[in-house]
């Protein structure tokens, strides 16, 4: 890893974007939560806002963090503009230092990948912990790369949604992995351009 500022990084990645006035949802945020009755969701690395905008939708209490101050003003001040403003609380949290708390029946982490120094697997057992009864944690991260990364290391790999269970290592007692696959799907990037890419689904569900 580098010891480059991840703030900096992150809002240098978000202000070099065309602010999004109505960002898509992740596909496999929808397939997921797609008749779930709506409670109270965290989105770590919330980014553009799109699934906490989508959720808010559904009646979901959204606390959409991350790093990037440049992602969570414009998430803040987009949600307030489609009306959702009471049901989308953007705040910037460095996973790094601390865990948002409260708890949730939905944490959802899609794509948190980062050049910078972060323990994924500590931030993702919390994530577990935070969890209502029957509350779940929804991880989706690259299984490719996309040719619109911001990473294009040809040496990269991509840890299996097997491999990154049992880093999380939850007691299966209480936590249960429901799915844990490698679907492909084709993905329209930044610029418009499309893809198939593979996403690596982990979805862990606490006991109720």
């Amino acid at each position: 890893m580098t010891t480059i500022d991840a703030a900096a990084f992150w809002d240098s990645v978000h202000a070099a974007r065309p602010e999004a006035r109505d960002p898509r949802p992740n596909a496999r945020l929808t397939e997921t939560v797609t008749g779930l009755p709506p409670g109270d969701a965290l989105d770590l690395g919330c980014g553009d806002g799109g699934d906490a905008l989508w959720l808010a939708r559904l009646g979901w209490r959204v606390t959409a963090v991350d790093i990037s101050a440049v992602a969570v003003e414009r998430l803040a001040a987009l949600a307030r503009s489609h009306g959702l403003g009471e049901r989308v609380t953007a705040v910037r949290h460095d996973l790094r230092e601390s865990f948002p708390p409260g708890e949730f029946d939905l944490v959802c982490a899609h794509y948190l990948h980062t050049p910078c120094e972060l323990d994924r697997a500590t931030v993702l057992r919390s994530a577990a912990h935070a969890l209502r009864p029957g509350g779940r944690l929804l991880v989706v991260d690259h299984g490719s790369t996309a040719p619109w990364s911001w990473d294009q290391d040809p040496a990269i790999r991509y840890p299996s949604p097997r491999e990154v269970a049992a880093d999380i290592d939850l007691d299966p007692a209480t936590w249960t992995v429901e799915r844990a696959d490698a679907p492909r799907r084709i993905a329209t990037g930044p610029d418009g351009r499309t893809a198939e890419v593979t996403d690596h689904v982990l979805l862990v569900r606490r006991a109720a």
